[in-house]
């Protein structure tokens, strides 16, 4: 059985990747000039002509390579805290995380005038803070999923108000980017904002898979995890800090793209019933999620763009509609 089921996750793994990869092309070769596949990959392997080139890799890859991270950040990270506190809302953009990373660009942004990588500091600065304002808040002897998320939402609600009052008292111009900013839009990202997310996952991600190591015996509770040897304590802060810069670190490439993380854990949960958080699997959701999401946006309505936060809120609202409907229902013996 259990080689079954290591089949089964390398074979869904696969085809994750494969939809990733065939997702990333699609979004190389359509455009304002649409482009055959022979080209880009020429392009991509240093061949084609000078126009092919500049189009993939200066206009279109920079863009697609950082929602194909974009979305494995937030992936990765809705899956660590949705397993760590055995709650399926404990998203870090519904308890607040991105919140914080939000409040603080826009302070950076509005206020100290911060762009670019001091602009994208500020937001990972903010996740932090935020992160760590509701884990002290929540800790009584330990933490509890329950109280985390009501906590975090609580703090996460506290910060969209101190957003308000900072787009409210703002010049109208620089209150509109801003909130185009908080929508979470990869329209205009380059080279700039990839190579600094590149190299945060490069040292993130396999500290978070380390950390995961824990996750098994966690999800038993933590009497039983205690009494298997686990540090739980320790272990859940680990992973809780992994998966807070995880998802900080994403919105400061992006803005708070909203509900992948939220989304993609289940989904790759679903594919893989019983195989706990299947974190790769969640992290190639997310970012098949944020790919198709940003297609959609940049060619759904010709000459019009909509940040990808808006598609991806399409998606994401029905399944919390959903998620907190079913929860009524078994809470009322349905």
């Amino acid at each position: 059985m259990r080689r079954r089921g290591r089949v089964r996750a390398l074979w869904t793994g696969g085809v994750l990747a494969v939809l990733v990869f065939a997702l990333l092309c699609l979004s190389l070769c359509v455009g304002d000039y649409v482009l055959p596949l022979d080209d880009v990959l020429g392009a991509l392997f240093g061949g084609g002509d000078a126009g092919a080139h500049f189009v993939v890799i200066e206009l279109r890859l920079p863009r697609a390579l950082l929602a194909l991270l974009v979305g494995a950040a937030f992936g990765m990270a809705g899956g660590v805290f949705q397993t760590v506190l055995r709650n399926p809302l404990a998203s870090p953009d519904v308890i607040g995380i991105s919140s914080g990373a939000s409040a603080a660009a826009v302070l950076g942004s509005l206020v100290l005038s911060f762009s670019g990588l001091a602009l994208s500091g500020a937001a990972l600065f903010g996740a932090l803070a935020a992160g760590t304002l509701i884990y002290t808040l929540s800790w009584r002897g330990g933490v509890v999923g329950a109280r985390f998320v009501l906590i975090g939402i609580g703090v996460g609600t506290g910060l969209l108000s101190v957003l308000s009052y900072l787009l409210t008292t703002a010049d109208v111009d620089e209150a509109q980017e801003a909130f185009l900013w908080m929508t979470g839009s990869l329209n205009g990202r380059s080279w700039t904002q990839f190579w600094p997310l590149l190299w945060l996952l490069v040292v993130l991600v396999p500290l978070t898979l380390a950390a995961a190591r824990a996750l098994p015996a966690l999800s038993l509770g933590d009497d039983t995890a205690a009494g298997l040897g686990s540090r739980v304590g320790r272990q859940r802060l680990a992973l809780l800090a992994c998966g807070t810069v995880l998802a900080g670190a994403a919105t400061a490439a992006a803005g708070p793209v909203a509900f992948v993380a939220f989304v993609a854990a289940p989904v790759a949960r679903m594919l893989l019933p019983g195989r706990g958080a299947v974190l790769p699997h969640a992290a190639l959701t997310g970012a098949l999620l944020v790919l198709l999401a940003d297609f959609a946006a940049q060619h759904a309505i010709p000459g019009i763009q909509f940040p990808v936060g808006v598609v991806t809120s399409l998606v994401g609202a029905p399944y919390l509609l959903w998620l907190l409907a079913r929860a009524n229902r078994v809470g009322r013996g349905g």
